[in-house]
């Protein structure tokens, strides 16, 4: 049974904010204003794409990319990620690990959509650090697939 104090309680929603506020920013924007969204830290590492990329900057142009091959490929998909079944656990001053699942969706076209089945499950791990401001950001990022749609 997880036990926290006040502090670690608004801590534990700060945590889920900022990770409910990465997963808008790649819906919102397909992950292209991920500099701006001041979600990550500018030294985060970041599993995406089969690869780990370090640094905010890296991770931004791997989004860039993706997009760009994707509109190349006939249109970058509308996407949306819904998660549940957070975990947090403190591992030092400032320091936390969250873990959640993923659902995601994704379909090329405009919204609303008649169906759009989900395109993977995915189980997430992330550290969060809560930096000199007083914000708490991700600091690295990885996920599983637990299931992909074919």
């Amino acid at each position: 049974m997880a036990k926290f104090t006040s502090e670690q309680a608004a801590d534990v929603a700060a945590i889920q904010q900022v990770i409910n506020e990465w997963g808008d920013e790649l819906d919102t924007n397909s992950g292209l204003k991920m500099t701006q969204a001041d979600v990550l830290t500018q030294d985060c590492r970041y599993f995406v794409g089969g690869e780990w990329r370090e640094g905010l900057g890296a991770t931004a142009q791997f989004y860039k990319d993706r997009w760009d091959r994707l509109e190349a490929a006939g249109g970058a998909p509308v996407m949306r990620h819904i998660h549940s079944n957070f975990r947090v656990k403190f591992t030092g001053d400032g320091q936390a690990e969250a873990g959640f699942l993923l659902l995601f969706f994704a379909r090329v076209g405009t919204p609303p959509f008649d169906t759009c089945d989900p395109a993977a499950v995915a189980e997430v791990q992330m550290e969060c650090r809560r930096e000199a401001d007083g914000h708490w950001r991700i600091a690295m990022f990885n996920s599983g697939q637990t299931f992909i749609r074919k």
